[in-house]
């Protein structure tokens, strides 16, 4: 069973929320709470596989709750939804580790994947964020932060195949894809990506994007 905590300011969405997930036989909610401080103790007196957590929150908001739950329950999958497409709150909640952004308005059955898809180690975003991500990192990040020494400092970690595996994740290409373009097998492309993520101290695919547009990382340069 995955386990779920839904965190939510508004009690119906709550509910609601909670009885679209334990309807899933292979889902059930361990607990609920209204804000960020509450999502807290009850993460700790849990410890749930995945967190369902709005934004915007009195107390304490979601991206807050989220940053000090991936630092201090590493195993908890944070799933972050909200009413609005901000990219702020886009960006912030999967900086501070999220796995997902989702809008409210996503449909009970792409919420009960999405909670699935997270709770099995990998992220979700909505439709077009990923590329907005790219996006936002190629218009904002200082030029400052794409110097050859932060490369080197981040990439000395690895080898120069897990090197070239990370640049083609932040390049966007699937396991089939780096496969396909460094001809080797998917299943040595996971133990890669598998490897860089420990390393790299990485939850996702998504955060190897963040890390790789902050340390200044072309995509544009493998092989």
């Amino acid at each position: 069973m995955i386990r779920v905590v839904v965190v939510d300011d508004q009690p119906l969405e709550r509910t609601g929320y909670a009885l679209i997930l334990d309807s899933d036989d292979e889902i059930e909610v361990v607990g609920e709470a209204g804000n960020g401080s509450e999502a807290l103790r009850v993460v700790g007196q849990t410890e749930p596989d995945v967190l369902l957590i709005d934004v915007r929150m009195p107390v304490m908001g979601g991206i807050e709750a989220t940053r000090i739950i991936a630092a201090e329950h590493p195993g908890t999958r944070v799933i972050v939804l909200t009413t609005f497409n901000l990219d702020e709150y886009a960006f912030g909640s999967l900086q501070a580790g999220a796995s997902a952004f989702l809008l409210k308005s996503t449909t009970p059955t792409a919420l009960v994947d999405a909670v699935k898809t997270v709770a099995r180690g990998s992220a979700v975003v909505s439709p077009g964020l990923t590329a907005k991500l790219i996006e936002h990192y190629l218009q904002s990040v200082p030029a400052s932060r794409s110097l050859p020494e932060n490369v080197a400092k981040v990439l000395g970690l690895l080898t120069s195949r897990e090197v070239e595996v990370l640049t083609a994740i932040v390049g966007g290409l699937t396991n089939a894809e780096i496969s396909s373009e460094l001809r080797i097998a998917q299943s040595t492309v996971k133990s890669y990506v598998n490897s860089i993520f420990a390393k790299l101290g990485l939850r996702d695919r998504v955060h190897a994007v963040i890390l790789g547009y902050e340390i200044g990382l072309d995509p544009g340069r493998r092989g």
